[in-house]
């Protein structure tokens, strides 16, 4: 994930219906430049969260003996 980014503000002038689409921006995307940037409001919004691993169980009989 690349912490030096720079956010341009970007405005637009004119009727709403002429507006560029916020799904026609992420389509232009990568799916890395997408899934860093859901990344980003995640952490926004819960902090930084170190990763845990799941636990897996799983039961296995044994024979007697």
């Amino acid at each position: 994930m690349n912490k030096n980014r720079i956010v341009k503000k970007l405005t637009y002038k004119g009727p709403i219906k002429d507006a560029p689409s916020d799904y026609q921006y992420w389509m232009k995307r990568t799916a890395d430049e997408r899934i860093s940037a859901v990344e980003i409001l995640r952490e926004q919004y819960y902090g930084k969260i170190t990763p845990r691993l799941q636990r897996v169980y799983k039961i296995i009989k044994r024979k007697q003996g």
